[in-house]
Formats: structure tokens, sequence, C-alpha cells
């Protein structure tokens, strides 16, 4: 637990070829700006320099990625830096009430984690910890590389080439095994801490990153508290004076997903906002939206979209957001079922079809898988329209397809089975690029 945040501070002490101290002059020096960030699912590491210092931005990121030095003089010093964040953490009430809260939802699995660690955790890692994650994360089968602002797509393929970063050593895209996250039953948890103000999260599982289902999600949290003119905003602050702070949130990752209500309020009107938030969610769940409120949220939603867009720093986080969050990306796991009876299965005149649009030219792999398999069907596999041999009958519950290479501007990769016989099972196609 911690061990990505760790890292993230430690590429910073030093490389083969800089020091810390030289890490943090690089784009300084230049009027930039070089820092990171670690999420539950992913780090960020990031510059912001003028468009004639590209080739310095990218060469300085790349070598604290690729290049970190990882001694045991350094961890020595970085563990109190680590230890210190976490104090911050836990003398900030409206920061450590959202680490309860995921602690209670999620329970033993790692999004219930603290992404700082803990302080048994921090001081129990060491050196070997970092450089095993180091291997198995930094590479380029694992990277996403975004650019916004004056720089042109060809250009910067020009300069990651001057580098290094096309010549780093490519390592394993094998996706970690988890158990898929279970949240908690529904429960209560109080601390007692001295302090002004209550502050409460009340907050429930949502869907994935990759569920089309989020987008009216956003709409709906918008509405319920995403602004001064939100429900909870009018309800609870502006008509009953509860609190100072009342909004809505909400987290997709790629297996889960969350949403929730935060609000900060004096100890004795506690109750009575989380009653007043209560009493809002339950009206909306037993009237919905009027159609004009709805209208409303999307002019405000589509607003915000566009306007975000003047940010340089907006435009610079949506495609790795993309490509990390979509399920259409590396890697991409399609499942057909056909629900017409009480098993799912494929008759014999049934045919699968995937189809899957991809981001870049590259090679992908194409595995199909079955399970579990109840049949003696024989199966036929075809890839990009080419038909494959059929894998003998019965227990054969995943087949590699093989490699296709995407063109630039094909953009698609397809798979398609049929069965000769009653096949019952769960069909998907995992669709990676290596």
């Amino acid at each position: 637990m911690g061990v990505s945040h760790l890292l993230e501070h430690m590429v910073f002490k030093g490389t083969e070829r800089r020091s810390a101290h030289e890490i943090a002059l690089s784009l300084e020096a230049l009027g930039g700006s070089l820092d990171a960030y670690t999420s539950r699912e992913h780090t960020v590491y990031q510059g912001r320099v003028l468009d004639e210092h590209l080739l310095e931005a990218a060469d300085v990121i790349g070598d604290i990625v690729f290049h970190p030095t990882l001694r045991e003089t350094d961890l020595a010093l970085e563990r109190k830096v680590i230890l210190e964040e976490i104090g911050m953490v836990e003398d900030t009430p409206d920061d450590l009430v959202f680490e309860l809260h995921n602690e209670q939802m999620w329970g033993p699995h790692p999004y219930g984690y603290s992404i700082l660690g803990t302080r048994g955790t921090v001081q129990a890692l060491g050196v070997p910890e970092l450089r095993s994650l180091h291997a198995r994360a930094y590479h380029p089968g694992q990277l996403v590389v975004a650019a916004t602002g004056n720089v042109e797509h060809e250009q910067l393929l020009d300069v990651l080439s001057r580098t290094g970063w096309l010549d780093a050593v490519p390592g394993d895209t094998t996706a970690l095994a988890l158990e898929p996250p279970r949240p908690e039953s529904p429960s209560t948890r109080h601390v007692e801490r001295e302090g002004a103000q209550t502050h409460i999260v009340a907050g429930t599982v949502a869907v994935p990153h990759g569920d089309p289902e989020r987008f009216p999600l956003l709409l709906l949290s918008m509405l319920l508290g995403g602004g001064m003119s939100s429900r909870l905003f009018q309800r609870v602050r502006e008509e009953l004076g509860l609190a100072y702070s009342v909004y809505t949130y909400q987290s997709f990752h790629a297996d889960a997903g969350m949403h929730g209500v935060y609000v900060a309020t004096a100890p004795e009107t506690a109750g009575a906002a989380l009653d007043a938030i209560r009493r809002e969610l339950q009206t909306v769940v037993e009237n919905g939206l009027p159609a004009d409120e709805i209208a409303m949220g999307r002019q405000q939603l589509k607003g915000q979209i566009t306007l975000s867009l003047e940010s340089v720093s907006s435009r610079g986080y949506a495609p790795p957001r993309i490509a990390i969050g979509t399920p259409h990306e590396n890697p991409v796991t399609l499942t057909r079922q056909d629900w017409r009876g009480p098993r799912a299965a494929w008759t014999p005149e049934a045919i699968g079809h995937w189809e899957v649009a991809v981001a870049e030219a590259a090679t992908y792999e194409v595995k199909a898988r079955i399970t579990p398999r109840k049949d003696s069907a024989r199966i036929t596999w075809g890839l990009n329209g080419a038909t494959l041999a059929a894998d003998a009958p019965a227990a054969v519950e995943e087949v590699v397809l093989g490699r296709t290479r995407v063109a630039k501007g094909d953009g698609r990769v397809t798979a398609e089975v049929a069965s000769g016989g009653t096949t019952t099972g769960v069909w998907s196609v995992e669709i990676r690029r290596v």
C-alpha cells in the first residue's frame, strides 16, 4: 500500500544523468513547471513549458520515468516526507473523511487503500519493491503520452524519438490478477475529534469508467450538487442555512465507481443537514427530474465542457483519461450472450461478431474465450475476415486467434465466431495492443 505514490516521489530524487537539484531546475529555469500526482489507478508526470522548449520537457520527463536511480539513501529521506504528507491529511478533516469513507466502502480491496499508504507500509517499503514496480509499470506498453498546445503530432513523435522514448525497453503488459471489488454492506463510521465542524460523506457504488451510464450519472450529480443552482446547495445552504459547503462527487475506476454527497456543518446541525440531504435524494428517486431541469443541466454541462477546452491543461488530460479508462483500449474485452433461454447459449445458426475501433496504427493480439464451456461443438474462429482453423471439440476455453497489424487510417479490429452445435457459456474476445 502506497508504493506507487512513493515511487512517484523517488523518481525526482535523481537519474543516471541528473541530480535531484538538476531535475528541479530543468524546467523551472525555463519558466515552466514539472510535477506529478498519483491516483488510484495511474500516476501522471506533467511538464508545462513554452512551445520552444518541448524537447527539453520530453527529455527530462523521459529521464525520470525511464532512468531513476532509486537509491536507499534517498529513500530514507523521502519516507520522512511521505510521513509528513500522511500527517497533513490526518490533520485535514475534509480530506480524512474521504479516506475513511473509501476504506469503509471497499474494505480490503485495493480501491479502499490509501494512495499515500499508512505509516507502517511506508516504513516497510524498500528499494526492491520500488524497482519491481518500476520494471512492471514504467515501460512503453504501460504508458500514454499526450501533448497539447502549439504542437503537431508528427513533431511530438520526432521529439520523443530524439529523446529516447522509443528506445525504452519493452516490458510485461499482463494485467494484475485482482479480485473484483465487492462493496461492504451499508454501514456508518463515526470518528470523534476536536473541531468546529462535522464532516460527512455519504456514498455508494456506481458504474465503472467504461459504462455509458456514467454520462447520465454526471448530469444527475451536477443537478443535485454541482454548483450554486443545484438542489442540495439551494436546499441545505440557501434555504436552511445548515452548511457552507455541500456538493456531490463521483469517481470512476476500471472495475467500479462510486458517487456520493459531502457536507460540512456544525456538530449540532449535522443530523438536520443529513436529513435534508436524504429527503432531497428521496424526492428525486420518487418523482424524477422535470424535463426543463434536465434540459438546463445539459446546457450547463455542455457549457462547462466547451469552456474547459480553452485550458491547455484540460485538453492535455482528456486523451490519457480516454485511453486509460475506456474499455476499448489496451486490452479490450467484449462479451456476447444469447439470453433467449435459461442459459447463455450459442445455437448452430448463431454467429458472434466483435468489431472494435482502435486509437492508432499498431499490432494487436486477439484472444477468444468461452467460460464455462459445456459442449462438444466445433467452433470456427475468424480474424479480420480470414477464417481460422476450427478448434477441437469439448473443453478448449481459450484460443489465441493471432496478431493483426492495423495500418494508419484503418482503425478497426474484427473477430468472428460460429458454432457447429449448441454451445453453452459466455463468449468474450480480448483485443490487446502489443
